[in-house]
C-alpha cells in the first residue's frame, strides 16, 4: 500500500506544474554557476599562448626577443618582413605588433584596436626588457581605439546586445505570436533584426557618440547577428520545445561570448576557447565589427561565412521540421 501511495503521488507530481518548476530551479542554479565560471575561466587571468609578431631590422635581436617572451609569458610567432610589409600585416590583422630593434633603441608598434589586452602585454614586456638591458624603448599605437571606447569593450557590448536581444526576440515571438506560420516567423525575425541593428547604431553612435560606425556595413553585421541568434533559438525550439532556452543560452552566452575575443583577445584566451570562438556567432560578430570599425579596408569573409552558415543551418532545421515547432495555424 505504501508503495502504491508513493507511486500515485509521483504520478501526480509529474502531471502537476511543480515538476517543470523544480527542473527550472535546478537549471537556473546550474546556469548561474556556469555563467560565472565560464567568464572567470576566460577573463580572470588572461595568459598569452602564441602571439604573432612582425620583426624588422637586424637579425641580432634574438636575445632581446627571448627576453620579451619570458617577460610576457608567451611564445612569439615571428615573421621577419620589411617595415611596410609589417604595417600591412597589422592592417590585415595577421600580426598584433611590430618590433624594430636598431642599435640601442627598441621600437614596438602595437595595435590596440586589434586587441587592447595584447597591446598592453607587448608594451609592458618591451618596457621591462628595455629597462633591464639599458635600451631606450619607444612604443607607438598604429591602431588606437576611439575616444569613446578607451578600453576596447564597446564593440563587445554592442555585439552582446545584438546576440541576447536576437534570441530574446525569438522567444517572445514563440510566446506571443504562436499563430505565425514558419515563413511568417522567419520574416518577423528578420524584421526585428533589421530594425534592432539600426536602433543600436542610432543610440551608440548618433546619440552617445561612443563609437563611430561605418553605417551600412555595421548595420548589416548587427542585423545578421540578431537574425542568426533568433534563428538559433527557433531551431532549438523546433527540436526541444519549451527547453530550447537551455542549449541556446549554453551555445551563445556560456560558450560564445567568453570565447568571442571581445574582452580578451584570442591569443590570451585559454586554448580551447581561442580555437572555437571564431566559429560561433558571437565571435564572428565581434570580429566583423572590429574589422569594420578599425580595419575597414581589410574585412575578412570568414565572420560573414560563420553567421550565414549558422543562419542557414537553423533556418533549414526549422523549415524541415516545422511541424514539430510549437505554434502555427491550421492549414485547412
Amino acid at each position: 500500500m505504501a508503495a502504491a501511495r508513493v507511486g500515485e503521488r509521483w504520478a501526480g507530481f509529474r502531471r502537476s506544474p511543480f515538476l517543470p518548476a523544480t527542473v527550472l530551479v535546478l537549471i537556473i542554479a546550474a546556469a548561474a554557476a556556469l555563467f560565472a565560471g565560464s567568464y572567470t575561466f576566460a577573463m580572470a587571468n588572461p595568459t598569452p599562448h602564441q602571439l604573432p609578431l612582425a620583426v624588422v631590422g637586424a637579425r641580432d635581436d634574438d636575445a632581446l626577443l627571448d627576453e620579451m617572451e619570458r617577460a610576457s609569458g608567451t611564445a612569439f610567432e615571428l615573421h621577419r618582413w620589411s617595415y611596410e610589409e609589417a604595417v600591412q600585416a597589422v592592417e590585415q590583422q595577421r600580426v598584433f605588433g611590430v618590433v624594430d630593434v636598431r642599435g640601442s633603441t627598441v621600437r614596438v608598434d602595437v595595435a590596440s584596436a586589434a586587441g587592447a589586452s595584447v597591446a598592453q602585454v607587448l608594451q609592458q614586456a618591451a618596457v621591462q626588457v628595455g629597462a633591464t638591458k639599458g635600451m631606450a624603448v619607444e612604443v607607438r599605437d598604429l591602431k588606437p581605439l576611439q575616444r569613446g571606447d578607451p578600453r576596447g569593450l564597446a564593440l563587445f557590448y554592442v555585439s552582446l546586445a545584438a546576440v541576447v536581444i536576437g534570441f530574446i526576440g525569438a522567444i517572445q515571438l514563440s510566446v506571443h505570436a504562436q499563430g505565425l506560420a514558419p515563413v511568417e516567423r522567419i520574416a518577423f525575425t528578420a524584421a526585428y533584426a533589421v530594425l534592432g541593428g539600426f536602433a543600436i547604431i542610432a543610440v551608440v553612435d548618433w546619440l552617445l557618440g561612443a563609437v563611430r560606425f561605418p553605417f551600412a556595413e555595421s548595420w548589416l553585421i548587427l542585423a545578421l547577428t540578431m537574425f542568426t541568434s533568433g534563428m538559433v533559438f527557433t531551431m532549438f525550439n523546433t527540436l526541444m520545445g519549451r527547453w530550447a532556452m537551455v542549449p541556446t543560452w549554453g551555445l551563445l552566452v556560456l560558450l560564445g561570448n567568453p570565447s568571442s575575443g571581445g574582452v580578451v583577445s584570442w591569443p590570451l584566451l585559454p586554448s580551447p576557447l581561442g580555437q572555437v570562438g571564431g566559429w560561433l556567432p558571437p565571435g564572428a560578430s565581434v570580429s566583423a565589427l572590429h574589422t569594420a570599425v578599425y580595419f575597414g579596408g581589410s574585412q575578412h569573409v570568414a565572420p560573414y561565412f560563420v553567421l550565414a552558415a549558422w543562419t542557414l543551418l537553423s533556418s533549414a532545421v526549422f523549415v524541415v521540421w516545422r511541424r514539430r515547432s510549437p505554434g502555427g495555424r491550421p492549414t485547412d
